[in-house]
């Protein structure tokens, strides 16, 4: 405090030349060596009056003493801050466009954000050289290679991943319950397929039962095995071979059975043939 009135009204008096630009990002600079974290580097900056919107914050991030860490609560592997950083901004649904231009992030170091930040997606639109792919991070050429449906599975698994590492909790809820029903899809697709073949085997097995049993009938009616599971019908009698007395018999099933047939003469060859089916196999059934 001054002692001497006149004192205070002269430093009241003085004209304080505002900050430079450079003064400015200096003492930003500091700001961030001591703030925790995003948003209490806001707060701070806006406090002291310093420039604080999003730009100006994201190019401080890698200057916090403890960078963000993903709200997820999945711990990652062990990078630098500068990494880290990165990988915030990305989970927070910067593009890795925008991630590389304010980071000034080379190729090789966004490849490594990109793979600790497990968005597939993103390192399909990055535009790799051919050493980041040897190092396991793909490139718009093999991806152009790949199958339509991995391209869709990958991307599908791609937007999952984005969401559920999304700053907005209404957002990872969602991928939640997305993720929740493929699972159940996926479950129930599998089920309907194990069923299906379980009935196909079924179908089968039962074909294979019926052909024996024909198969088992036949022999025991005195016929030779059947190579088919059917036998050949055994050609129709000539209608002029037909005695009367058998002829009458015909007309009279065939009336019994729904046909219509006249009271004298041959009945139709249609007739004819389903009275010897008919006959055939009442035949083989006394048999068994």
């Amino acid at each position: 405090m001054f002692t001497d009135m006149k004192e205070a009204l002269t430093a009241e008096d003085l004209e304080l030349a505002p900050l430079d630009s450079d003064q400015k990002a200096a003492a930003a600079l500091v700001v961030a060596h001591h703030a925790r974290d995003k948003n209490d580097l806001t707060d701070l900056l806006g406090a002291l009056g310093l420039p604080c919107n999003e730009d100006d914050v994201v190019s401080l991030l890698p200057h916090l003493a403890t960078p963000d860490t993903p709200t997820t609560g999945v711990p990652m592997p062990d990078v630098n801050a500068f990494t880290a950083t990165a990988v915030s901004m990305l989970n927070n649904g910067d593009s890795p466009e925008h991630v590389r231009d304010t980071l000034g992030l080379s190729e090789a170091e966004l490849a490594d954000v990109l793979q600790h930040a497990k968005i597939a997606e993103a390192v399909q639109n990055t535009g790799l050289s051919a050493t980041d792919a040897e190092d396991g991070t793909g490139t718009p050429e093999t991806a152009a290679a790949e199958s339509g449906s991995t391209r869709d599975t990958d991307g599908i698994e791609a937007l999952l991943v984005w969401a559920e590492h999304h700053h907005a909790a209404s957002i990872r809820n969602r991928a939640a319950r997305v993720r929740s029903d493929l699972t159940e899809l996926t479950e129930r697709r599998t089920a309907d397929a194990a069923q299906r073949a379980a009935e196909e085997r079924v179908a089968k097995a039962k074909a294979e039962l019926e052909a024996a049993q024909a198969q088992l009938r036949q022999v025991k009616a005195g016929g030779h095995p059947a190579t088919t599971v059917a036998a050949a019908p055994a050609p129709a009698g000539q209608p002029g071979k037909r005695s009367k007395k058998e002829l009458a018999a015909i007309r009279t099933w065939a009336r019994a059975n729904g046909h219509q047939v006249a009271d004298r003469g041959t009945p139709a060859k249609a007739v004819l043939d389903a009275y010897d089916a008919a006959h055939r196999t009442t035949n083989l059934a006394k048999a068994s």
